[in-house]
């Protein structure tokens, strides 16, 4: 992109919890966008481990140091929190085939709903390609440590969290 000036893309997720891999992601987005709104989906009809106001919380504070980055909810339609926010891009990771499959198609179909909102895909680092929520919960539910998963200090939470649930 030769110029940026003005332009801002939404990650949307369910981050719970945030990962290295997110965390990547939102530097990385950084570096292509003068603004990044990073919405945590409200979403009534999954447990999460985490509220949606402690996943903002988190992804605050991991990317404290990151100026353009502004942490978000919202529910109901992505291309609604899109609209409301003046986004025109959205931010996908991709992890391996299956992942670029199943976005592709959601992707087609916002291009349907709003042909002016752009998906941006960005290969995840290979460092983190094997990384999600779901094994980072399924991994500490076990008591494993999920410590080389997670930004500083979050493994600890999550660990307190599944120690809470077993009081």
């Amino acid at each position: 992109m030769a110029n940026k000036k003005g332009r801002a893309i939404l990650f949307p997720g369910s981050f719970d919890p945030p990962t290295l891999g997110h965390l990547d992601l939102i530097r990385r987005a950084a570096g292509f966008f003068d603004k990044v709104y990073v919405g945590v989906l409200i979403n009534p009809y999954k447990k999460s481990l985490f509220s949606v106001e402690e996943r903002v919380i988190l992804l605050n504070r991991i990317a404290k140091d990151i100026p353009q980055v502004e942490v978000v909810s919202f529910g109901g339609l992505l291309i609604d929190a899109c609209r409301s926010l003046g986004v025109s891009h959205i931010l996908r990771g991709l992890r391996d085939a299956g992942d670029f499959e199943a976005e592709v198609k959601v992707a087609q179909g916002l291009k349907v709903l709003d042909p002016a909102l752009e998906t941006v895909f960005l290969g995840t680092d290979a460092r983190y390609a094997f990384l999600s929520s779901s094994m980072v919960r399924e991994v500490a539910s076990g008591g494993g440590d999920v410590t080389a998963f997670l930004p500083d200090g979050l493994a600890a939470e999550v660990a307190a969290k599944y120690a809470s649930r077993e009081q």
